[in-house]
């Protein structure tokens, strides 16, 4: 293929050749070959294609067939039961997510009951931790019958509430969810937002979930490169477009590991040749994690997942290790607003920090968390950029990025967030993202709707 008329790093204009999967030539007035492809530019930028190194794929495509059940489109509780009255069911489920206790409070069956008295429903918080249940999924899933797994909760006299904590697989099984979700929407979506790479973090990804991606990948379903995280257990790729990526381990305040029993668990990632991806939400599992990678050994590709709320001596300590932080700029945005009221004043000014970071020389990587975050990649650069939340509060001005900063953090390389950007030169990888104006023009907006098409080894996945 031919690239004609593009602009590469603010200057242009350049003709770019792809072959074999990589840029073969570049320069001001190529030859068109015989038959050979042609894609006019038109003078738009033409970018590495971005890269989102933080989110959850099979949640997402389970996400795309749910009913939106919190902010920003439902803010209340009439809001929701409209939401509701309106879903279809899946499976003979009604399914929820995003909910957050903004709408109507902290939710339990006879809440729900009212909402929804017929179907079975099940509704996850945004946290993406906890499912909330009405009285007909209670009894399809049998809790009041003697079923029971930790993590149900119960009132006083042995009676569910309706709220099941962490326990997504377990739900999986008891729901009879065995078919693998259609990954053909998510792999075209992302497409359309310049991505061509994606890091799958979810910390129960098994041999199981492999597969499914695996086959996705095969099959062009998901047409991005894939990384994909999991536990101990999960072996090693055997599909070319799906690379093996770190041991995740998820940390929960509520119940924290002891210092020594996290660093043991490093111990023994490293010891089989992988990095290790430590999910921290809270000031205290930043600071274990941290001082747990101090003992254990941090080495080059760990990492420290959302790094949410993190006060300069911990980041001080970070910059003394070989740690790589991976953010979601995306929630100021997202959930910045419910930060300002739900966040203690202490922990308010250290929320996902980014210049922070950079400037204490830690690399930084972004991810959107979808579907806990939007999955758009340039609605988490504009939010890197100006900081608001929807709102139009500053949350955290003085960790304002540059667009080129911004734009840094989605287009590291898969295996090193935070790393330089990719390159654009002669005989690297043709993935590509072709914006429909020069850099110059999008840098002020950073949107999605710039992205002309999206190229993946010289393919063209997404063109408008």
């Amino acid at each position: 293929m031919l690239i004609t008329r593009a602009e590469l790093g603010g200057t242009g204009p350049f003709d770019v050749r792809l072959a074999g999967g990589r840029i073969a030539e570049i320069g001001p007035e190529l030859e068109r070959s015989s038959g050979e492809p042609l894609l006019d530019a038109s003078g738009g930028a033409l970018l590495p294609g971005l890269h989102d190194h933080h989110l959850h794929l099979l949640a997402l495509a389970a996400a795309l067939g749910s009913v939106r059940c919190g902010p920003p489109e439902v803010r209340s509780l009439e809001a929701l039961r409209g939401a509701l009255a309106a879903a279809t069911s899946q499976g003979g489920w009604v399914r929820g997510i995003g909910y957050h206790d903004s709408v109507a409070g902290p939710l339990e069956r006879s809440q729900l009951d009212r909402l929804e008295p017929g179907r079975p429903l099940r509704i996850q918080h945004r946290s993406g931790a906890l499912w909330m249940l009405n009285s007909a999924a209670i009894e399809r899933l049998g809790l009041d019958r003697g079923v029971d797994a930790p993590g149900v909760e119960r009132d006083a006299g042995g009676r569910a509430t309706g709220r099941l904590l962490r326990l997504d697989r377990w739900l999986r099984q008891q729901w009879g969810e065995t078919a693998a979700p259609d990954l053909r929407e998510v792999g075209r979506r992302l497409a359309r937002f310049g991505v061509t790479g994606l890091t799958d973090t979810t910390p129960g990804n098994g041999p199981a979930e492999l597969c499914v991606l695996s086959e996705a990948a095969l099959r062009g379903d998901l047409p991005q490169r894939l990384v994909v995280m999991g536990g101990p257990e999960l072996p090693p790729s055997q599909c070319d477009a799906v690379e093996r990526g770190a041991v995740k381990v998820l940390l929960r305040d509520e119940e924290l590991p002891s210092f020594e029993e996290l660093a043991d668990v490093i111990r023994a990632a490293h010891r089989d040749a992988r990095a290790v991806a430590v999910h921290c939400v809270t000031r205290a599992e930043l600071v274990l994690t941290s001082a747990a990678f101090a003992a254990a050994g941090a080495q080059i590709g760990d990492r420290i997942e959302h790094a949410a709320v993190a006060p300069p001596d911990v980041v001080a300590l970070l910059a003394e290790l070989p740690l790589t932080v991976v953010t979601q700029p995306n929630f100021v945005r997202e959930r910045g607003d419910a930060y300002a009221v739900d966040v203690g004043e202490r922990d308010r000014p250290w929320l996902y920090r980014c210049r922070a970071f950079l400037d204490a020389g830690i690399p930084l990587g972004g991810g959107t968390d979808a579907p806990f975050g939007d999955p758009d990649p340039w609605l988490a650069m504009r939010a890197a950029v100006d900081r608001r939340t929807e709102s139009g509060i500053r949350l955290g001005p003085a960790e304002r990025l540059s667009p080129e900063q911004a734009l840094a953090l989605f287009t590291s390389p898969p295996e090193a967030p935070g790393a330089a950007p990719r390159s654009l030169a002669v005989g690297s990888p043709a993935d590509l993202c072709l914006l429909d104006r020069p850099w110059s023009a999008a840098r002020g907006e950073l949107s999605s709707a710039h992205v002309a098409a999206t190229l993946r080894t010289g393919s063209v996945i997404s063109s408008r």
